[in-house]
């Protein structure tokens, strides 16, 4: 499927399994992001809209305009972080590289690369709106 030129109506009969989209101010900046950080190719780019590629799975992002008739934009705080309480794992990206690359451009890291019990290598960065993306490998 070609992201650039696919129409709403067949992106959306082509998703399958869990879903992930992300109301944002700033589409712009967070796919600007998700991409310097995390290698997320994105597509679509608008203000309004983006789509995001990992491997196989793709993230949505929505402006808060776009998402205007729908009631989630009421439930979402006035005052930041948006995404408290919600962690994004980006599986088979390096923290550590991801970490030097949000720190060059003064991102906040929560949570440094540590080797965790389950038998990954994780980080926590945080977006600018607040959303944690936790890039991860196998541990060595």
């Amino acid at each position: 499927m070609d992201l650039e030129t696919v129409s709403a109506d067949d992106l959306g009969r082509s998703l399958a399994g869990i879903g992930v989209n992300l109301l944002s101010r700033d589409v712009r900046g967070l796919a600007g992001f998700l991409s310097a950080v995390f290698g997320l190719s994105a597509h679509r780019l608008s203000d309004d809209f983006a789509i995001l590629r990992h491997g196989a799975m793709i993230l949505q992002i929505h402006s808060d305009a776009s998402f205007a008739r729908h009631p989630l934009p009421s439930l979402i705080p006035e005052n930041p972080p948006r995404g408290g309480g919600v962690q994004i794992y980006l599986f088979g990206v390096d923290p550590d590289a991801a970490i030097a690359r949000a720190a060059a451009a003064g991102h906040v890291v929560a949570e440094p690369a540590t080797n965790k019990p389950h038998g990954l290598r994780e980080a926590t960065i945080l977006s600018p709106e607040g959303y944690a993306f936790s890039p991860a490998i196998k541990r060595p």
